[in-house]
């Protein structure tokens, strides 16, 4: 089974390479963003206690994300190739327990970061805010999103580079471009 996660600042390209992937390998594709973004929209009380945290660029508490990964793996389809985990883990200790979700699974994964200049992942943001009309993609709740992503899931990559499961990839070309980087990893180094 191929599991990929694929981590990265927000704006770094996760959801596109993501897509690219899943199509290519047949694998499933997760999204922590949507999957949160769905809840919101439900109108549920979670949903409404997840829009007051994410809407000011905050990450979820770990317990409701580690349960919304833990859910995902129980409910795997049999014929399930692999997945990709698209914004999961996104602090250390979520890394470590989807280490034991995986290993209770007997599976294995590898990391993948797409590493983007700042600037460039605020151009990106902006304009995705424009065209998706996302709330979390404004000026002020970008500037909280990238403090929070440098001190609480910047981690996650040494975390998997001591582990020996590390890869990062140049995210600022062309899709296609960091596609085939993403691919020969997959391909080569899995």
């Amino acid at each position: 089974m191929l599991n990929i996660i694929l981590i990265g600042a927000p704006g770094s390209g996760k959801g596109t390479q993501s897509e690219l992937l899943a199509k290519k390998y047949n694998l499933l594709h997760f999204s922590t963003g949507d999957a949160l973004r769905a809840e919101m929209h439900s109108g549920s009380a979670l949903g409404k206690e997840i829009e007051a945290i994410i809407t000011k660029g905050n990450l979820v508490p770990d317990a409701k994300m580690i349960a919304l990964i833990e859910n995902f793996f129980d409910n795997l389809p049999a014929t399930c190739k692999g997945v990709i985990l698209d914004g999961f883990p996104r602090t250390v200790d979520q890394a470590k327990a989807l280490d034991e979700m995986l290993a209770k699974r007997k599976l294995n994964a590898v990391l993948i970061e797409l590493l983007v200049e700042e600037k460039e992942l605020i151009n990106r943001m902006l304009f995705r805010g424009q065209t998706s009309g996302r709330a979390d993609d404004t000026p002020e709740v970008i500037e909280q999103r990238l403090r929070v992503y440098h001190e609480q899931t910047a981690p996650v990559s040494t975390y998997y580079l001591k582990h020996g499961q590390y890869s990062a990839v140049n995210g600022m070309g062309e899709i296609e471009d960091t596609f085939r980087q993403i691919d020969r990893i997959v391909e080569y180094g899995c």
